[in-house]
């Protein structure tokens, strides 16, 4: 029993039903006790197992640098949570990623010392609590109690008079009054919108200049940060000639709108899918589905040899989907990835397919160009980037990514497009694709690499993928590139510049 429950020491009381704490002060002098907002040892001392699923999210990412979709699931069977508390818990950890930053701002009103100097494990769990105060649908006085019970019993029980004394400064105001405080006292626009929509300053700069760069205005900056915040919908594709989504529409899935063979799936565990447990059903974002099939359906100068290579493969999603659309044509698919486990994905994703059309390679996509000169008819170069364009897939990427990664990965980026140019061949086509709308990684590539090589032609990307989108026309294109946006299409932002290398003109 702690000393906060026990009996005063009756000698000095002043009658039979006086109860004195360790410091010898009366408590509940109205007799019962109460349970209240002021009483942090009376909460709770367990942990709610939803709750402790979003807690252990938060805590891998923060301590481990791990990402948070391949935690959650883990974390999900180990508690056996049902479909309603996977939901919640899913809610909670992806949310209080999302919303790190506007949260600790409001945290750091409301507790005494600089967060830094907090212990991370506390500062987690009271980003839960501030998540479940200003965002979630949930009572305060719940939203106060677990949050406490789950620092108390698997932190300690003076954190949790802590996490209690903050979350109910935090409850003294609704989202909207601490978002009105915090901004009257900015005056930059760039700091103002970064709180609101809980993103990195220089990401909200580096998303305007995007929107600028490929065609739109400025203006946009509040739709595209509010649908980075905003859940994503879950996007299947059946591999063509193999997949059938008879199953997902009637565990609940909507046809897609964008893609063929597309399905969105709001809610549920598309794991108990037969198709994805096949691997002929997968989950893939639809602007992915869009610029793979916008390389497959492009029109090459010449027939097709019967070679296409992604060269930079993993995890395998988008060569299982090339794989699929050259099966019927006679075509084999090279996936090249240069880190071996990466490659084991892809073999997994490949799976499925006809093994006479794929195969895996192991190697650094720089220098295929020159192992492998002109032997290919169609090239994907999915290059490593920020993936600014998935912040809503990856809630934690905004927090770890910084200005300088830009400059690290360009050099990068430059030399694999290169190599890709290298080896396709006279009248094949590249798709240079990158899931980040940033100029730095898109359009200054891609010019960058005509300078060097004269005699490449850009094709009209936003045309490919009209070409292949179901509907009306995404508007996607700018010049001769496109880009796609979640606040306009419902997709990550991918982009695509789609390249063709003359039959006349020799490389140079």
């Amino acid at each position: 029993m702690t000393a906060d429950r026990e009996p005063g020491n009756r000698a000095g009381s002043s009658g039979p039903h006086v109860r004195r704490d360790a410091q010898g002060r009366e408590r509940n002098r109205s007799g019962e006790r109460k349970f209240s907002q002021t009483a942090p040892a009376e909460r709770t001392r367990k942990a709610d197992p939803a709750r402790l699923v979003a807690f252990e999210v938060l805590r891998a990412v923060s301590a481990e640098d791990a990402y948070a979709n391949l935690v959650l699931p883990g974390s999900i069977r180990k508690h056996r949570l049902d479909r309603r508390d996977a939901g919640f818990a899913t809610e909670l950890a992806y949310g209080a990623l999302r919303g790190q930053g506007t949260y600790d701002a409001v945290l750091a009103r409301c507790v005494d010392r600089p967060l830094d100097q907090l212990d991370p494990a506390v500062l987690d769990a009271l980003r839960l609590g501030v998540h479940q105060l200003l965002a979630m649908r949930v009572p305060p006085h719940a939203a106060l109690n677990q949050t406490v019970g789950l620092v108390r019993a698997v932190i300690g029980a003076g954190p949790g008079s802590l996490t209690n004394a903050v979350l109910r400064r935090v409850a003294g105001k609704d989202r909207a009054a601490w978002l009105e405080e915090l901004a009257a006292e900015m005056t930059d626009p760039v700091s103002i919108a970064s709180l609101r929509h809980s993103h990195p300053a220089w990401i909200v700069r580096a998303m305007r200049q995007s929107l600028v760069a490929h065609g739109r205005t400025a203006n946009e900056i509040d739709e595209l940060l509010e649908a980075d915040n905003a859940a994503p919908m879950v996007n299947l594709v059946a591999l063509p000639g193999l997949g059938d989504l008879s199953q997902a529409h009637a565990e609940g899935a909507q046809p897609g709108t964008l893609v063929e063979g597309s399905a969105v799936f709001a809610a549920g565990d598309v794991g108990r899918l037969e198709g994805i447990r096949e691997g002929t059903v997968r989950v893939q974002d639809a602007g992915s589905q869009l610029v793979a099939r916008a390389l497959a359906a492009a029109t090459l100068d010449g027939a097709d040899s019967g070679r296409w290579l992604d060269l930079c493969a993993g995890p395998g999603g988008k060569s299982a989907l090339l794989a699929a659309l050259a099966q019927p044509r006679g075509v084999s698919v090279v996936a090249n990835e240069p880190i071996p486990h990466r490659a084991q994905l892809v073999r997994q994703a490949l799976r499925p397919l006809d093994p006479a059309c794929w195969s895996v390679t192991v190697g650094d996509g720089r220098s295929v160009g020159q192992e492998s000169p002109e032997a290919f008819d169609r090239v994907l170069v999915d290059a490593p980037c920020t993936g600014l364009g998935a912040l809503r897939r990856r809630p934690e990427a905004r927090w770890r990514r910084q200005p300088t990664d830009l400059a690290e990965l360009g050099p990068l980026q430059r030399s694999l497009l290169l190599s890709a140019l290298d080896a396709v061949r006279p009248g094949g086509v590249v798709a240079y694709v990158t899931c980040s709308p940033h100029p730095a990684e898109t359009i200054a590539v891609v010019e960058d690499c005509l300078r060097k090589r004269p005699g490449i032609v850009q094709l009209d990307s936003g045309a490919a993928l009209d070409s292949v989108a179901l509907g009306a026309p995404l508007g996607a294109g700018h010049g001769a590139t496109a880009q796609l946006w979640p606040h306009v299409h419902g997709t990550d932002a991918m982009f695509l510049a789609l390249l063709r290398k003359p039959r006349s003109t020799e490389n140079s």
